[in-house]
């Protein structure tokens, strides 16, 4: 996180005319100066070292460990496994391989229709260096590594696929032959004259883009600890692991384990150690520990080691992308073409092909462009399989697209600001609907851009670049600029099957958040969320919103945020992922409190003899409006619904527990494959200024000014720290982390001498952060999602700082991450005679 003395400029400013009063804001965010700002709940049990992490529970006595046999080849055909050696080394309870695996599951149930099935260890093939091929149970963990080496394994080699290129070759190796090709799915979609528009455009700007596949690198690798059971019910799951969701997996476990998933129970403890997507891959390890603890008959657990979390965990997806803009005489575009192909690793594995499709509401951006046409491929290679990763669809998106637009500026002769800024939705035009469906709920773009360029100081910024120029120095000041969705609507999975193919009744959509929150009889409040966090402050956030609504103080309001399937109230959208939380989760708490509160008020109308229309509750008490002397304390009334059911006004419940679910009005997709892909969206517009070193080509990032607009703002030092860290995380993808592998498909960054991130020095970089509020009307308090916007905004803003930086020798960069090797050989390359 970037040392809050960087942080030069905050800053509330509310759009005119909105609902949100001025003086509000600047009270809730911590606008107009320093302010002192409750700490988070969560914090005092991490930093006194009370954290409940799962290496620290032990919920099952007899519980044994599992170690995993892992395949060294990235491809090649399983010839035998032999487990004998393993099975006899003393201490060893169980050992299971694909035989084990194929007697008992199924393959994972998939999005698409595609012959490529997947389990959770390799069965006739091997096709990733990591993929599992038998799992040891042994006393513990010395002992499982051990007769993990016994296990023996006769492999025949096959070629490599490495790469979205090599995977597209019409001589490509096949990794699942079945299928007939290494495409997983290939859709294309058109809205509006497409070819019109570019038959007739002043210009055609052509790009072709790629990004990298890179991780969220949690402190804690994955674990899982899983139980199998049988009764006469049948065989019954019940399983610990440091998931964070989506629940989409809880059916897609029961689907392989081959029993109904009301048999599977899982539990999440409080602290996850961190995730921003990779954990949602943790679900075939908690079906591969259950078949472990079937054969061992006992619980079985697992934990991750750094190695293994490189080689084989989950990442982002690589994307390789081309986009084409018409544009007219004025520098408008008027159409859009786009080519995605994204490499999904060796297996199409769920929640895939998400990628693709999150983001297909706002495929355009912040810009007004009526016409769009899309191809979306998938493609398997020789690498590990992908999925979740912090701004996932929208970072590959918003590269290319960003990228885009400064070759238009550049092919126009227009400034990258300006260019933007008259492709942009206008503030009246809301709600924007854009060619795929995806309707923008609220927003000024306009004002947020030049907030942005203002607090950057682009005069100042053009000086300092000129004078660097002048000394033969290399400066660049890039601009990004990405419309944020949050509270996803699962239905654009739809998408990846043609309209025709998708079956009447079986559609998806929306994304439903349940939460509970109940009232002891001394007045306390119990609020039990369905969602699960991996450090963004959910309890703090969700008791202050409780805390409000009753007119409590925050001290009377607990929250209860341990994942229990069989217990805590869920969906089947429910998770920490797609910036849900804000959106919807807390209007979830927002419904139920408000029932409460009647409730509560019916209460209070018995003691102060009242009608409950003329009560409000305010400062701990149940008081009579415009008359605070008539008052009654909150946990008296509480009191009579417990204690004294029988005065109730009539028809009045005896009920202080209410749970609500939040359910957005979102539809799935339509005929001619139109969907509203998200509840809300949000927007960020950030400014980059850099210095490249001239002899080493070290980047060093002279200022970077950050405007986000999340709607109401919940918590200021919570957004925050939602920007900081994904301001970090992005420039890990930016200049240092990515997954690579070698022509033979060996992974060449499995360790972090390798896999580089980057640390409080890097991050240490001058930071102007300012925010617009646009509230949006589909949500209660008007908030929207704000975690992972800088994670889309910030690559693409700083890969058009460093092409503008290269300018004066014509270069630009079109792939990630940037750093000195990439540096010297454009340099290099540009240095050479032609």
């Amino acid at each position: 996180m970037p040392d809050r003395t960087t942080v030069t400029h905050q800053a509330a400013v509310a759009q005119e005319g909105d609902s949100t009063d001025a003086a509000d804001v600047a009270e809730r965010t911590g606008a107009g100066g320093p302010r002192w700002r409750p700490a988070r709940v969560e914090d005092a049990p991490l930093v006194t070292g009370q954290g409940r992490f799962l290496d620290d529970l032990d919920p099952l006595p007899g519980t044994l460990t599992a170690a995993i046999v892992r395949s060294p080849h990235p491809h090649a055909r399983i010839r035998s496994v032999d487990l004998s050696r393993a099975r006899r080394h003393p201490g060893v309870t169980a050992v299971i391989g694909p035989d084990e695996v194929l007697a008992a599951l199924r393959p994972f149930p998939l999005s698409v229709t595609t012959r490529m099935p997947y389990f959770p260890t390799g069965t006739d093939k091997v096709r990733y260096v990591g993929e599992p091929v038998a799992v040891v149970v042994a006393s513990d963990r010395f002992v499982a590594e051990d007769a993990a080496e016994l296990v023996s394994v006769e492999y025949e080699l096959l070629d490599p696929v490495v790469g979205v290129r090599t995977a597209l070759a019409e001589d490509a190796t096949l990794l699942h032959e079945d299928n007939g090709s290494n495409v997983a799915t290939d859709r294309t979609f058109s809205f509006g004259e497409v070819d019109r528009a570019f038959a007739d455009a002043a210009h055609v700007v052509v790009g072709e883009y790629d990004f990298p596949r890179y991780s969220s690198v949690p402190m804690e690798c994955y674990s899982v600890i899983a139980n199998w059971t049988e009764d006469s019910a049948g065989p019954s799951i019940e399983a610990w692991a440091n998931f964070h969701g989506p629940f989409t997996m809880m059916p897609v476990m029961a689907g392989a384990l081959g029993i109904p998933a009301s048999r599977v129970r899982l539990h999440v403890p409080a602290d996850i150690g961190g995730s921003f997507g990779i954990k949602a891959g943790i679900y075939p390890y908690v079906v591969l520990m259950a078949l472990a603890s079937k054969h061992a008959r006992t619980p079985v657990r697992w934990s991750e080691d750094r190695v293994e979390h490189l080689l084989a965990s989950s990442s982002g997806s690589d994307r390789m992308m081309r986009f084409e803009a018409a544009v007219d005489a004025n520098g408008t575009v008027t159409a859009l073409r786009t080519d995605l192909v994204d490499n999904v690793g060796a297996y199409m594995r769920p929640p895939e092909p998400s990628t693709l499709y999150r983001c297909y509401g706002n495929i355009t951006g912040a810009y007004r462009i009526p016409a769009v046409a899309i191809r979306a491929r998938a493609v398997v290679t020789n690498t590990m399989p992908t999925g979740l990763n912090r701004g996932f669809g929208g970072q590959q998106l918003y590269f290319g697209l960003e990228r885009l637009m400064d070759d238009v500026a550049a092919q126009t002769g227009l400034d990258p600001v300006d260019l933007r800024c008259r492709n942009l939705v206008p503030a009246d035009a809301f709600p924007y609907e854009t060619p795929t469906g995806g309707v923008y709920d609220s927003g000024d773009y306009q004002k947020a851009v030049a907030l942005a360029v203002d607090n950057a100081d682009m005069p100042e910024l053009r000086r300092r670049q000129a004078e660097a120029r002048e000394r033969g120095e290399l400066y660049g000041i890039g601009i990004a600029l990405v419309v944020d969705p949050s509270g996803t609507n699962i239905g654009y999975v739809g998408l990846a099957t043609p309209a025709e193919q998708r079956k009447p009744g079986r559609d998806k959509s929306g994304s439903t958040e349940h939460v509970r929150v109940s009232v002891d009889m001394q007045g306390t409040v119990t609020v039990m969320l369905g969602s699960v966090p991996q450090g963004q402050g959910h309890a703090t956030t969700a008791r202050q919103v409780a805390a409000k609504r009753l007119g409590l103080p925050e001290e009377s309001v607990r929250v209860v945020i341990d994942m229990d399937t069989a217990t805590t109230p869920w969906t089947v959208t429910s998770g920490s992922y797609s910036s849900r939380f804000a959106p919807l989760v807390t209007s979830a708490v927002v419904q139920a409190c408000d029932r409460i509160a009647e409730t509560i008020k019916a209460a209070g109308s018995v003691l102060l003899e009242a009608a409950p229309e003329q009560l409000e509750l305010a400062e701990g008490t149940v008081r009579v409006i415009g008359d605070p002397s008539r008052a009654a304390q909150f946990r008296h009334a509480a009191g009579v619904v417990h204690w004294d059911p029988a005065a109730l006004p009539e028809g009045t419940s005896a009920r202080l527990y209410e749970e609500a679910a939040f359910t957005p009005n979102a539809k799935a997709a339509t005929r001619d494959e139109k969907i509203n892909s998200s509840l809300c969206y949000g927007f960020v517009a950030e400014v980059v200024a850099l210095r490249i070193d001239p002899e080493t080509l070290e980047i060093t990032l002279d200022r970077v000014s950050s405007v986000h607009d999340a709607g109401t703002v919940l918590n200021q030092t919570l957004l925050d720290g939602q920007v900081y860290g994904a301001l970090v995380h992005a420039l890990g993808g930016a200049m240092f982390e990515e997954f690579t592998y070698s022509e033979g498909g060996q992974p060449t960054s499995a360790t972090f001498l390798d896999y580089l991130c980057p640390t409080s020095a890097e991050a240490g970089f001058p930071l102007v952060t300012d925010h617009v509020v646009s509230p949006s009307p589909l949500t209660p308090l008007g908030a929207k999602g704000c975690g992972e916007g800088s994670s889309m905004s910030f690559p693409a803003a700083l890969a058009n700082a460093v092409t503008d930086a290269l300018s004066p020798h014509g270069l630009q960069i079109n792939s990630l991450p940037v750093h000195g090797n990439l540096l010297h050989d454009l340099l290099d390359g540009a240095r050479r005679p032609a």
